[in-house]
């Protein structure tokens, strides 16, 4: 069995993953608070533990691994979108819910085994927090329960702050009921226009904290192997999880080891809706996000993602979107190399040694992907030759959630191995380019080659005449009948 080692922000090094029960590995990770389309910073997370659930699956089997990803349905920025909308929040959570899943779908991500949401589970956290009332590390003040920050001599270690810092970032409200200006909300009173459950301390509805430590405790335990999220929840989100969670539940670790994901940019600056380089998902996906220059697919945002190691920042730049959409081809092309009789049986066969070593090396998908592209250049020219070769890339393209075998590109690449026509929404138009280049009319025959190209395809003029391979990106809704670059519809 391979051994993974993945580096735990608790200990600020690297461990050898050792689960609990490796019958059940067990992981958590902080899920989407549902008021809005998912960003791209969103999706981050999402791509990054779906590829370590996707390498637990490989290393312990399908069905000895547990992965939780909850929903926040309960929360006031989606108090405040039903009361500007005038919509019921049932209708809001159950619309954003479906918008995240699809649109993470679209990036290849796997469902996770559980996805509960905190409306679902406000019984445990009420239990949770009358065990911490009961064990004196939370306290009732004017309808609030909040955790005393100083009864947890622990707090602070997992992001390694200072009580100073702490104050100085937490931008908690400082009420005047709070004993220590670094309490935090447990529970809090629901007016009438407000969602609210019946509690011990009166109507009211849970802080956001205390719901992922009643959810893992109820699905995963009271300790569990892995818990991951972004950097930013690290404090103070997961510090409070810690806490609260640990003060519940005398002598439980609750998660072993923390992995967290950097942060996302554009272009080399923050994602921000005043510098206009805020995008949500939904927008790269149909083209519609300003200074973009086309769609990008899941898999090429994906794509962008994996050329980045998780805990280094990544800049979506001009770039890394040209590097992403290069590799995604040349990936592609590898899979459609031995022409189309083996690419339309291609069943995936084992993973590429090199490929699954660099994984188990903290999710090193920068390794990962040379290995790939090191094992493509080992038989270019020789994909007749290299069924079993081709199914072990393809094996390790599916770990990496690249699923490439049904792509134009891999198609196109088949068919040309194969000496077969292009693809038939290709021809008239590459027909009219031979019928240009034959009448020396090269101005036409350049323009008619640019709008392909503009429509994501790849020209090549050869002795035989002109050929073409979709891209993975490849639109036809930006050809109109005449060959020319149309308009997107």
């Amino acid at each position: 069995m391979a051994e993974i080692t993945l580096y735990n922000t608790a200990s600020r090094r690297k461990e050898v993953l050792t689960p609990i029960e490796p019958e059940n590995v067990r992981l958590y990770v902080c899920g989407p608070t549902v008021y809005d389309r998912a960003h791209l910073g969103n999706a981050r997370p999402v791509v990054v533990f779906d590829l370590l659930y996707r390498l637990l699956r490989h290393v312990y089997g399908p069905d000895h691994v547990t992965y939780v990803r909850n929903f926040t349905d309960v929360d006031d920025k989606i108090n405040r979108r039903a009361q500007d909308t005038g919509r019921p929040i049932g209708d809001i959570t159950a619309e954003t819910t479906r918008w995240f899943l699809e649109d993470m779908a679209a990036l290849g991500a796997l469902e996770p085994d559980a996805m509960p949401r905190a409306t679902q589970h406000v019984a445990q956290m009420i239990a949770m927090i009358e065990t911490l009332i009961a064990r004196g590390h939370a306290y009732e003040a004017e309808g609030h329960v909040l955790f005393a920050v100083e009864s947890y001599a622990d707090y602070g270690k997992l992001s390694g702050r200072s009580v100073e810092e702490m104050l100085a970032g937490a931008r908690v409200e400082v009420a005047p009921y709070k004993r220590n200006p670094m309490d935090f909300v447990l529970w809090k009173p629901s007016g009438p226009d407000l969602p609210g459950w019946d509690s011990p301390w009166g109507r009211g509805r849970p802080g956001w904290h205390i719901e992922c430590s009643a959810m893992s405790q109820e699905l995963l335990g009271d300790t569990f192997d892995i818990h991951g999220g972004g950097n930013d929840l690290m404090f103070p989100h997961h510090e409070n999880e810690i806490a609260q969670s640990r003060c519940a539940n005398p002598g439980s670790g609750f998660a072993r080891i923390w992995m967290h994901n950097e942060m996302l940019q554009v272009d080399g600056r923050k994602m921000s809706k005043s510098l206009g380089n805020f995008f949500t998902v939904r927008e790269v996906l149909d083209g519609t996000a300003a200074g973009l220059d086309r769609a990008m697919t899941g898999g090429e945002i994906r794509m962008a993602f994996l050329l980045s190691h998780y805990r280094t920042l990544m800049d979506l730049s001009p770039r890394r979107r040209h590097e992403a959409a290069s590799t995604l081809a040349d990936f592609a092309r590898m899979l459609g190399s031995g022409g189309e009789d083996i690419r339309a049986s291609l069943a995936p066969g084992t993973p590429l040694p090199g490929a699954l070593a660099a994984l188990c090396d903290d999710l090193d998908t920068v390794g990962a992907l040379n290995a790939i592209r090191a094992a493509g250049a080992e038989f270019s020219g020789e994909g007749k030759k290299n069924f079993r070769a081709i199914s072990d890339i393809y094996a390790t393209q599916l770990m990496l959630g690249l699923d490439l075998k049904d792509c134009p590109t891999a198609i196109d690449t088949a068919g040309d191995t194969d000496g077969a026509a292009p693809a038939a929404e290709l021809q008239p138009i590459l027909a009219r380019i031979d019928a240009a280049r034959a009448a020396k009319d090269f101005t036409e025959a350049d323009r008619l080659r640019d709008a392909l190209a503009a429509a994501g395809a790849e020209v090549k003029v050869t002795r035989e005449g002109v050929r073409a391979i979709r891209l993975p990106h490849f639109d036809a809704r930006r050809l109109d009948g005449t060959g020319r670059a149309g308009a997107r519809e």
